[in-house]
């Protein structure tokens, strides 16, 4: 039996969810204030990561990784991936030791997906980086896609499979109805039998409006990127002990991100650069490769995302009502789960048991905590 579906946010985890459930026939109707992808899914550095994750995050990024593989036959779009391996740099002996730690713990939990790499296999695979690196953290098979190309992909296979989009229309009512929800969006009003939560950094009004308050920042990832430069790195680059995601695409442009933040202007609802904080990005890449000081920044540029204070999604149904499911939270890394976060909430809503475990994710773990909003 069909159910009407709406889900709050049009970015990659709403998209993700409305392609699963519109698939089994669902009537699905997704609502974003803005458009699809606009303040963090399709904004973001593009990480299709597994290397650092959270280890209660691992089981879930394994399994996305395998979907990434098949992404075409998914959503009829590879939205650019591409697995050229990601590599964390050690860039002194403390690095490394921390690095050695982080193997050790990912392989005590049953992986073997990250490995120390020497200093001589580390110039093997990066030439151009500076020669005092002693080794590295290696994840191959991970690696990078496109942002906006993949948030349009899924939301375009949602499209075809019946789901609606209302966009630019925010929600501002959730009123419970019978067993389902009456909700309200600028002059729209929609009636459901299960309401999602995927609306981001804005999803902490839901929670209030359900008597469940979560501690929700909204902060601004900065991102900036090159002119083009001859070909010089394959795989993607972190920093062990500071922020950085460094990646060289087809085209010679250098994307430098890694989680840097700028500021959000919550009345404006936009995120604005500090030139401060894009100078310490700045910095780290000139340390590891100083021949960077010859490259311009032709564009700069920050996104929105939801942030909690554990840095792990909120994941899994509300504790205040069974016909409401979350799926927000994913502090800046949430890019690579999404193909397994629409699995999950597609169970969850067809009353089934997700493959994969959830707890460590649940809401309730920040019960008692009291918005001062």
């Amino acid at each position: 039996m069909s159910a009407r579906i709406v889900i709050v946010g049009a970015g990659l985890h709403g998209c993700s969810a409305a392609v699963l459930l519109s698939a089994q026939g669902h009537r699905v109707t997704v609502i974003d204030k803005d458009y699809a992808g606009r303040h963090a899914s399709g904004v973001n550095a593009g990480g299709v990561r597994r290397l650092g994750r959270h280890p209660a995050e691992i089981p879930l990024a394994m399994a996305a990784w395998e979907r990434w593989q098949r992404m075409a036959d998914v959503v009829g779009d590879d939205c650019d991936f591409r697995p050229v391996g990601q590599i964390k740099v050690a860039e002194n002996g403390d690095d490394l030791e921390v690095l050695a730690e982080r193997e050790r713990q990912v392989r005590s939990l049953g992986f073997d997906h990250e490995y120390l790499i020497t200093r001589n296999e580390l110039r093997k695979r990066v030439p151009a980086l500076s020669p005092h690196c002693p080794g590295g953290l290696a994840c191959d098979g991970d690696g990078y896609a496109n942002p906006y190309r993949t948030v349009t992909a899924w939301r375009r296979q949602a499209q075809r499979q019946g789901a609606s989009f209302f966009e630019g229309v925010a929600v501002t009512d959730l009123e419970a109805h019978g067993n389902g929800w009456k909700v309200r969006a600028g002059p729209h009003r929609f009636s459901a039998d299960i309401v999602i939560n995927c609306a981001g950094a804005w999803a902490g009004t839901l929670c209030q409006w359900l008597g469940e308050p979560v501690p929700l920042a909204a902060e601004a990832p900065m991102l900036m990127i090159t002119e083009r430069v001859k070909p010089f790195l394959g795989p993607v680059i972190g920093a062990t002990s500071r922020p950085l995601s460094f990646k060289q695409f087809e085209n010679g442009t250098v994307l430098i991100g890694g989680g840097v933040r700028g500021e959000v202007d919550s009345h404006r609802q936009v995120a604005e650069t500090c030139l401060g904080g894009l100078a310490d990005n700045a910095d780290t890449v000139l340390s590891l490769f100083p021949f960077m000081h010859e490259a311009r920044i032709v564009r700069t540029w920050a996104g929105i995302e939801a942030v909690m204070p554990d840095q792990i999604p909120v994941l899994g149904p509300s504790s205040t009502s069974e016909s409401v499911i979350h799926a927000f939270g994913f502090s800046a890394h949430g890019f690579q789960l999404s193909p397994i976060t629409g699995e999950i909430v597609a169970d969850l809503a067809m009353g089934r048991e997700p493959h994969f475990p959830i707890q460590p994710f649940s809401i309730t773990r920040f019960k008692g905590y009291r918005s001062s909003g």
